[in-house]
């Protein structure tokens, strides 16, 4: 199977990027471009969406890490939202972000964010 990759800015500051099919050694480079275009605008929180993922390997993991890794440079963050429960366990084993940036849909996610701009504007 193959991988597609979309991205939107669901707000000022948050774009989520959503993956469907395989996340391996042969699909990452897509993952990686696109994140690289959405780095450039300097979010403040990168969502990955990973509800129609089927498959992930450490090529795909690493991309996520990557971001991550920037993000934190400037105090952004990354999220996942919607792992189903293969993709869980393969962040489950590594232990590669806290519970609390894994989101089960976008209602917590949303919740999430209106609490972190509440704690900003006031």
């Amino acid at each position: 199977m193959d991988l597609s990759v979309t991205s939107k800015q669901k707000m000022d500051g948050v774009y989520i990027l959503s993956a469907a099919g395989r996340l391996d050694t042969n699909t990452y480079p897509r993952l990686e471009a696109r994140v690289e275009v959405v780095l450039e605008e300097k979010p403040h929180t990168l969502v990955f969406d990973m509800e129609m993922l089927d498959y992930i390997s450490s090529m795909g993991v690493r991309v996520i890490a990557k971001a991550q890794k920037t993000m934190k440079a400037y105090n952004g963050r990354v999220v996942l939202l919607n792992l189903q429960p293969q993709i869980q366990k393969v962040f489950d084993i590594i232990k590669a972000l806290p519970s609390q940036q894994v989101f089960s849909g976008m209602d917590e996610l949303d919740d999430y964010l209106d609490r972190m701009q509440r704690q900003v504007t006031g």
